[in-house]
């Protein structure tokens, strides 16, 4: 049993009744090692607080979601006016739930904000190296948080049971079917029937409402105890701890508290003024938070005309529909020619080149007898899944962009050039020349990751300095 601390009997009660619940739980403990005592690099700049307003998004969505939950009715079946009640449940929040519609808008706006701030902050990360050495859990913990978000956005827009809802997770559902072998009976139980319908509905509403939540916060919570073990990165990559004076405190290292907190208190209130004038003033922000199409109650019998999905997916999207029979052939070409240059130029063992030419084999085989639908989906999910490999793609000697190649920077923009048109192509309605702007934005995406190996030793990188580089802002 731990010894109990004691605090003199003058103590004023606020002290008092914090001895107590340190005696029995360490408050005091966690606050220090959290934040006062917890020190941060003193160059973060205001990209670091893309991290901060990610945990806030994820609380205004849980809070506004409890609100939304205690009125909606997961029920496919038509009522009296011939209107699915689960879609009329909706409509009831917003007309006649007292502040409904604004918990409503703040829960959609929210969805859409979320991911903008994930992805700054994932964009984040990229430049300046943060999934390095000894960093690398802490972001396979984020992908792993991106990965259950996708999931859990992807269940809520079912709820609303309006067409583009509907629709959209006839389409999502149906790409499963084209796994082999396993693919019919795999979307049929991720539909629980035949059809799209009141047992889709209940699914999707559980596991958006409990299971995808609690892996989400257990996933974050683990993001932040991995960050804080190792300690925060900086724009420089240079690590704080190896400089420490007598008493072990980093010399180029601030608590995080006040200096950050307030710092990133002053990032909240611009993010709220900008996530109020959304709300506000354009809810459905021209169709890209919420479709127009949402608006209409959802009939199966009537297919719209082009069912795109929401924005923060669109990227992903353009890769599932680059994938035709003609791109087949490119990817074949690539596979050839990287297992050429794994056997006669990669520094291997036989053992290891054998491996490489039996994997192509194979990989060649499939290519050659499974549709292209299957591999649109497998191109979709390895845009997520290759992020999580990105701490060993990179060899480059240093982290941060500020000290690598200016012809680096170069490639990153032409990265971003090509994730953002990407986004804007999966938007429109597919015709062959979009088609071919996804396969070419496709194959640029993936050439990023899996040539980094080799583009991310080129080059002279600029000399480190000694400590982190501190400018006043």
């Amino acid at each position: 049993m731990a010894e109990f601390k004691e605090v003199s009997p003058n103590a004023p009660a606020g002290e008092k009744l914090l001895n107590w619940v340190d005696n029995r739980f360490p408050l005091s403990k966690m606050y220090k090692e959290h934040l006062s005592e917890y020190y941060a690099p003193k160059n973060l700049n205001w990209w670091y607080i893309f991290g901060s307003l990610s945990l806030l998004v994820l609380v205004i969505q849980i809070v506004t979601g409890i609100f939304l939950v205690m009125h909606y009715k997961p029920d496919a079946s038509l009522n009296a006016a011939g209107i699915p009640v689960a879609f009329a449940s909706i409509e009831y929040i917003m007309r006649d739930v007292p502040w409904g519609w604004l918990i409503r808008y703040m829960h959609s706006t929210g969805a859409s904000l979320f991911f903008a701030v994930v992805y700054l902050h994932m964009f984040r990360g990229l430049i300046y190296g943060s999934y390095r050495k000894p960093r690398e859990l802490v972001w396979v913990f984020g992908c792993a948080i991106f990965l259950v978000l996708m999931a859990e956005s992807f269940m809520g827009y079912l709820l609303p049971w309006g067409q583009m809802s509907y629709w959209g997770a006839a389409v999502i559902i149906n790409l499963f079917s084209a796994v082999p072998i396993i693919g019919p009976d795999l979307s049929l139980l991720i539909r629980g029937d035949f059809v799209i319908g009141d047992a889709t509905l209940n699914r999707f509403y559980a596991l958006h409402v409990i299971a995808l939540p609690l892996v989400l916060l257990g996933l974050v919570v683990a993001h932040i105890i991995a960050l804080h073990e190792v300690g925060s990165n900086n724009p420089d990559g240079i690590e704080i701890k190896a400089n420490k004076d007598e008493n072990g405190i980093p010399r180029d290292g601030v608590p995080f508290h006040p200096y950050y907190t307030v710092h990133d208190i002053l990032g909240v209130g611009l993010f709220l003024m900008v996530f109020s004038a959304i709300i506000f003033f354009a809810p459905t922000f021209a169709g890209y938070f919420v479709k127009y199409t949402n608006f209409i109650p959802a009939d199966p019998m009537v297919t719209p005309p082009h069912i795109p999905p929401v924005w923060y997916f669109t990227p992903f999207y353009s890769m599932l529909i680059a994938v035709t029979d003609e791109m087949k052939y490119a990817m074949k070409f690539l596979v050839v020619l990287g297992a050429a240059l794994a056997v006669f130029k990669a520094p291997m063992s036989k053992v290891g080149k054998a491996v490489v030419v039996v994997g192509a084999t194979v990989l060649l085989v499939l290519l050659w007898s499974i549709d292209a639908k299957f591999w649109g989906v497998v191109t979709m999910g390895g845009a997520v899944i290759i992020l999580f490999f990105l701490p060993w793609l990179d060899r480059s000697p240093v982290s941060s962009i500020r000290y690598r190649p200016s012809w680096m920077k170069i490639l990153y923009t032409v990265f971003v050039i090509n994730f953002l048109l990407m986004g804007a192509v999966g938007l429109q309605p597919v015709t062959p020349f979009s088609q071919s702007i996804t396969q070419v934005g496709t194959l640029i995406y993936f050439g990023f990751f899996l040539l980094m190996p080799w583009w991310s030793r080129l080059g002279t990188p600029k000399p480190l300095p000694a400590r982190v580089t501190f400018k006043p802002h």
